[in-house]
Order: structure tokens, then C-alpha cells, then sequence
């Protein structure tokens, strides 16, 4: 794993990259509010709520040992990730995005690397949210997928419909899941401290890069 403060290459690769971000958390400032959503969902499906001062212990947990926190019954998962994604969309005009997210996708943009969306929020929420911050061009699709651990499935069927060599392809997210979706299907991953899951245990998944700012994104990808 390599974090920026360590010496890199000099001459970064500039072949261009296909670059997947996760949504919740890496590109939407969305962590407060799913943690309010939560809590309000809390007696319907059956988890404790989780008091606010749990919050710096709770990004500390991966997403497994938070599943298993919540013990919310496996087949209620499916239920659970739709109301959250109900809920989100009557707030999702008050989400805005990671400060200096913008920034850095644009940039990337500009220097010719394809970006794309993969999450377990709706289409619908990401469109919204993108049209409502004059984002959409940025990305070259948006796709989903109702499951909390299946994200590495839908980024290799994007891969293989569009042709593209996973060697050239990265993910970036917020959770240590995110991590494990990029390694079961062998690309490369960025993880990114400012969302769900902390620096600590983000690292302890040994991601490509782990990186604490935004615009750490464009070299990071330059240099994977």
C-alpha cells in the first residue's frame, strides 16, 4: 500500500484509466444523514440505535463487524437497503458532495480518464444528486446493485461488457467492503479517509493507496 507522503515514480503512467468510484461517503457527503436514517429505521428492523458519541468507534469497525454490530437478520438486509435508499431519495437534495471532490473528478476528467459509479444507493438517488451539483457529464455510467457485498460482481460485468482490461481499472471507496470487492476481482483500489470507515482500518485492508484529501485522487491514479 502506498500513501502519498511515500516516494512514488517519477514519471507517473498517464495511460487512461477507467476509474470507479463508490457514491455514499466518497463522492456524496451523505454519512450523517444515512447515520440519522439509520437510527430512525432502528425498532422497525430490529438493530439498537447507535448513540452519537459510538460514531468514532463505529468507523473503526469494518463493514462486517458493523453487520454483525447491527444483527440485523441476513434476509432482512434486502428490506432494510431499500427503505434506506426510499429515505435517501426525500433528502437527497440536501446532500452535497466531499469538499474538493468536484474538483478532482474534473480534473481527472479532463485529462482522459473514463469515470464511472458503482453503489448499493439507487440509480435514481445518484442521478438526482449528480443533475442537482451539474455533475453528470463527469461520469460515463452509473450503475447499482441492491447488495451490500456484491459490488466486485457488477464492476466485473461493466468490465467485460465494455471490453475493458481490469488492469487498467480502479475503485475507489470509503469502506473496508469497497477494499474487498477490488481484490476478489483483482483490480486496483484507492481508499479514501474522509467517509465511512477510518484511516485505521481502511489501512489494515492494505488498498493500493490510501489517501486523506480529494485531491490526492488525481495522482493516485496517474500512478496506479
Amino acid at each position: 500500500m502506498q500513501t502519498l507522503e511515500q516516494s512514488l515514480p517519477l514519471v507517473p503512467n498517464h495511460t487512461a484509466k477507467t476509474v470507479i468510484f463508490d457514491f455514499d461517503g466518497t463522492i456524496a457527503d451523505s454519512f450523517d444523514t444515512v447515520f440519522a436514517i439509520s437510527n430512525r429505521l432502528a425498532d422497525e428492523f430490529g438493530f439498537p440505535i447507535t448513540p452519537l458519541e459510538d460514531v468514532d468507534a463505529l468507523k473503526n469497525l469494518s463493514s462486517q463487524e458493523i453487520l454483525r454490530r447491527s444483527n440485523v437478520p441476513f434476509v432482512k438486509l434486502p428490506f432494510l437497503l431499500r427503505r434506506l435508499r426510499f429515505e435517501l431519495n426525500q433528502e437527497i437534495a440536501g446532500l452535497q458532495p466531499i469538499a474538493g471532490i468536484k474538483e478532482a473528478l474534473l480534473e481527472l476528467k479532463r485529462q482522459g480518464h473514463h469515470l464511472g459509479i458503482v453503489t448499493s444507493n439507487s440509480r435514481q438517488n445518484v442521478i438526482a444528486f449528480l443533475a442537482a451539483q451539474d455533475m453528470r457529464e463527469v461520469f460515463d455510467f452509473v450503475d447499482s446493485g441492491l447488495t451490500l457485498f456484491g459490488k466486485g460482481r457488477i464492476i466485473q460485468k461493466i468490465l467485460r461488457h465494455n471490453r475493458i482490461d481490469p488492469a487498467t481499472a480502479i475503485y475507489v471507496g470509503d469502506e473496508t467492503r469497497d477494499v474487498e470487492a477490488a481484490r476478489k476481482i483483482g483490480i486496483k483500489v484507492i481508499a479514501v479517509c474522509w467517509g465511512f470507515n477510518s484511516c485505521k482500518v481502511l489501512g489494515a485492508q492494505k488498498p493500493d493507496f490510501l489517501i486523506t484529501d480529494p485531491a490526492e485522487l488525481v495522482t493516485a491514479t496517474n500512478f496506479s
